[in-house]
């Protein structure tokens, strides 16, 4: 029998005991490497090691390969490299939404409404490319030059443009605006690197229209940098309050704290959260509501207080191994419980909380008394052990969107509709509607453009089981379609200040600040 330990050369061998783990773990790689029957990928063989290793751990170590990581990393790291145009592909053709403003591509001469049909002389419309060949091509390091062939409404001949890629940015800071006078709203969607940059100058325009109390927004916000969200806190609380504190077997207490210069200590301070609002957003939530500086209202929070540090390989890819758990100012662990290496069973959690009632009744949550703990400063029961429960629950309106609704969204005849629309009415509706307030205030969906839509759904066989089904769905409809051309003519904001109207935790935090006046 062939000894193991002869397929290393003297360079390779490691000194390690006979019973050593590791030793084991490289003679077993080498082993098959060398005298598999087939031929293997020695990278994929490591790689399929790694994930097989971390996938007997929690549900959040995890490894990703030098793109994945990339493509992970970038919306946190705030900015990418490209030619800065929001766009939708519009059947095999891409359009333009918006270039971002000050962009490269703005600064070129392209416009809304435009379409791009080839990059560098190639191809890009027509052709089936998929969204990933399409972006490769786009984005390219800052500096370098692409051509573009443009296609545009009225205009005969195509159009050509020589754009310099740029840096450009990624926001995480959805929208801000005054929802109710006096009443500033922000909307986060994720913690990256900019975050805090990105909030503070929405605060300081709010302020200029006489925002005094603030709604954060963090529903269906994942989470992401954990000293981004320690920054926002920072700005609410006073000198030495505690904001999050970090501990494992191996890693020692480590403790965030406010420094007392903060812009944001007066005035009242709501936090919005759903089931999907997650890690550094739990952060912001448990801080506000553990130091009594604010409420939060919305339904129980996803529950993940694993703090992952990135550990990077010399060719790209990274672990992201989880050392420790986070805690909220009054001790709390909100991580939900988990059974290491059973991954599946976590993942349906919401889906358990559904069937099990929770998303639309308080009543079906129960805490174990263990886990109760104290809010600093007005001592109100709080419990750790699966996620941030709101003070103010708000139950998911399963009535809200018909089954029709959904599929119509899924299937994207809503978004298809509205990109349609915009397209052939741009020029109509920027001089009917000059300001979005004329246009919140006035405009309504023409009902040839729902004909269409459904018409459109018909074909594809998506219909409405009767009448009741189709009366139920075409407010919500509408009212999506709207917010969808509001954003295509404006921006995010403006998307959210239509479509927060039937936001029903939203309209919750106002009626909150209203009656604590």
């Amino acid at each position: 029998m062939l000894c193991l330990w002869t397929l290393q050369s003297p360079a390779q061998r490691i000194n390690m005991g006979d019973d050593s783990p590791l030793r084991k773990l490289i003679n077993a790689e080498m082993a098959i490497n060398n005298l598999y029957v087939d031929t293997l990928n020695e990278t994929q063989l490591v790689e399929d090691a790694i994930r097989g290793m971390l996938e007997k751990l929690d549900p959040h170590s995890s490894y990703t390969t030098a793109k994945e990581t990339e493509q992970m990393n970038e919306p946190l790291q705030g900015s990418f490299e490209g030619i800065g145009v929001q766009f939708n592909m519009v059947e095999d053709t891409l359009l333009v939404i918006q270039p971002v403003f000050g962009g490269p591509s703005e600064k070129a001469g392209i416009q809304a409404g435009d379409r791009i049909v080839t990059v560098n002389d190639s191809a890009i419309a027509g052709v089936k490319m998929s969204r990933e060949n399409i972006m490769k091509r786009l984005r390219g390091k800052k500096g370098t030059k692409v051509s573009l062939g443009v296609v545009r409404r009225g205009i005969k001949d195509m159009l050509r443009f020589k754009v310099t890629r740029d840096k450009i940015p990624v926001n995480s800071v959805d929208a801000s605006y005054m929802i109710r006078p006096g009443i500033g709203y922000v909307c986060i969607s994720s913690f990256g690197a900019t975050t805090h940059e990105e909030f503070m100058n929405a605060v300081d325009s709010l302020r200029l229209h006489g925002m005094r109390d603030l709604i954060i927004d963090l529903q269906n916000n994942g989470g992401g940098y954990l000293q981004s969200a320690a920054q926002i806190c920072n700005e609410f609380l006073e000198r030495g309050d505690l904001i999050v504190y970090t501990k494992g077997s191996r890693a020692p207490r480590q403790e965030y704290k406010a420094h007392g210069n903060g812009k944001l200590q007066e005035g009242r301070i709501v936090v919005l959260t759903n089931e999907y609002t997650a890690s550094a957003a739990e952060i912001l939530s448990g801080a506000i509501q553990d130091q009594d500086r604010g409420i939060i209202v919305g339904r129980r929070t996803f529950g993940k207080g694993l703090v992952q540090r990135p550990l990077e390989f010399p060719d790209g890819s990274m672990i992201r191994l989880t050392i420790a758990h986070y805690y909220t100012p009054a001790g709390r662990c909100i991580q939900k419980p988990y059974v290491k290496g059973e991954k599946k069973e976590y993942a349906e959690d919401i889906e358990k909380r559904f069937k099990h009632g929770e998303l639309y009744s308080a009543d079906s949550i129960h805490f174990d008394d263990s886990l109760r703990c104290y809010t600093l400063r007005k001592h109100r029961t709080v419990y750790g052990g699966g996620g941030i429960m709101p003070d103010h629950f708000v139950p998911l309106d399963t009535t809200q969107y018909t089954r029709f609704h959904r599929e119509l969204s899924a299937k994207s005849f809503i978004i298809d509709c509205s990109l349609h629309y915009i397209d052939s009415q741009r020029k109509k509706l920027n001089k009917a509607y000059p300001t979005f307030q004329a246009f919140a205030d006035n405009y309504e969906v023409p009902q040839d453009v729902i004909d269409r839509l459904l018409a459109d759904a018909a074909k594809k066989d998506v219909k409405p089981r009767d009448d009741e089904e189709l009366q139920r769905t075409l407010p919500e409809l509408r009212l999506q379609l709207k917010g969808l051309i509001a954003r295509d003519l404006w921006g995010m904001s403006e998307y959210f200040q239509i479509i927060n109207q039937n936001n029903h935790i939203v309209q919750q935090a106002i009626k909150v600040l209203n009656n604590d006046q």
